[in-house]
């Protein structure tokens, strides 16, 4: 979940939805639940998704709660270093820690970066090293960069003083990265490292085929076998008794809502627009929510929704994880139906 509200939402009630969103899933049996960080952004409103998973660990008994993800130019990495560290520990290791470089306008100006100079990427590659390091070898002196200035203490046992957190999970918790573009540099740095590829829930197969590709590529530079079982998927998913009542529900709902109100106007601006496109001839006014439902989302029956899930397995070479995007649930009963049959009906005729 980004997660995702339309201006002028109770946000308080929102947070409230989102929690119970992710006690659902984790009482259906799901196994992970990622939230989004923004914080200039009206719709995807989550500025302290750690805040919501501290929150959700506490209330969950099975369920890996993710970041996804940290964008490092929001942050400090001293503090996110200790903050997550922190958090590690609260969640008893059931925790996976997302990051990337952001690329919401808003949340960059914030923070002095300019997107068409692209040094929130170079900032992202320094600050994540920097946290491994911090938790591998803290040692005291001053940490200075063009992005940050700050001074680890000398050891002084008498009273305590160290940097001391460490994460629960050895030597830290797995860290995915999330996947945009075409052939996408970051995930040749999770093929390179070992993380956890997650491709966005807006492009087509052509795009995740590239997607595998930088994978493969990134395990090959340093001597590793790309293990597909790691790699995340997200789709936009609803599932009903019938695909027409499917289709039905999904272009008069949220999901349609979100991207005629939000994603349909923000990408062109963004000059995404183009990673919707099975065919980038296609003129733009062909992509519309109906589109959407017969291209790219995985909206049906459980008998079609499972030959969808099937046929993307099988034209991407495989992948390991499905991650189905959140939306408001509304109406609710409709989506725990659709998560219920997707566990129930769908998941185990997967391979």
């Amino acid at each position: 979940m980004m997660p995702l509200h339309p201006p002028g939402s109770d946000y308080t009630q929102g947070l409230d939805n989102d929690l119970e969103q992710i006690f659902t899933v984790d009482e259906l049996g799901y196994h992970e639940a990622w939230i989004g960080e923004h914080f200039t952004s009206v719709w995807e409103n989550v500025p302290a998704p750690d805040l919501l998973v501290a929150s959700a660990a506490n209330q969950t008994k099975n369920l890996i709660l993710g970041i996804g993800v940290n964008c490092m130019p929001n942050h400090n990495p001293f503090t996110l270093a200790c903050r997550i560290a922190q958090l590690d520990h609260m969640c008893h290791g059931r925790f996976y820690w997302g990051v990337g470089s952001g690329g919401f306008p808003g949340d960059l100006k914030v923070f002095g970066f300019d997107p068409k100079m692209g040094e929130h990427r170079a900032m992202t590659r320094d600050a994540i090293e920097l946290v491994l390091q911090l938790w591998r070898d803290p040692r005291p002196g001053v940490y200075k960069s063009k992005y940050w200035h700050f001074t680890i203490p000398e050891i002084d046992d008498v009273i305590g003083q160290r940097f001391h957190l460490q994460p629960y999970q050895k030597p830290h918790p797995p860290i995915g990265v999330a996947g945009v573009s075409v052939k996408s540099g970051t995930l040749t740095q999770a093929g390179e490292r070992g993380w956890i590829p997650m491709s966005i829930c807006i492009v087509p197969t052509r795009i995740l085929q590239s997607h595998r590709e930088a994978f493969e590529e990134g395990a090959v530079k340093t001597g590793r076998v790309a293990d597909l079982s790691k790699w995340r998927i997200a789709r936009h998913v609803f599932v009903a008794d019938s695909t027409k009542e499917a289709r039905k529900r999904v272009l008069a709902g949220t999901m349609a809502r979100d991207y005629r109100d939000y994603f349909l106007r923000y990408l062109p601006r963004a000059k995404l627009l183009d990673l919707l496109k099975t065919d980038l001839d296609m003129p733009d006014w062909q992509l519309t929510p109906e589109y959407l439902v017969d291209n790219i989302w995985v909206v049906g029956s459980p008998d079609d929704v499972t030959a969808k899930l099937q046929k993307l397995h099988s034209d991407v070479g495989g992948f390991g994880g499905l991650l189905v995007m959140g939306h408001e649930w509304d109406p609710k009963a409709e989506w725990i139906h659709s998560m219920r049959l997707l566990k129930e009906e769908v998941l185990p005729r997967l391979p």
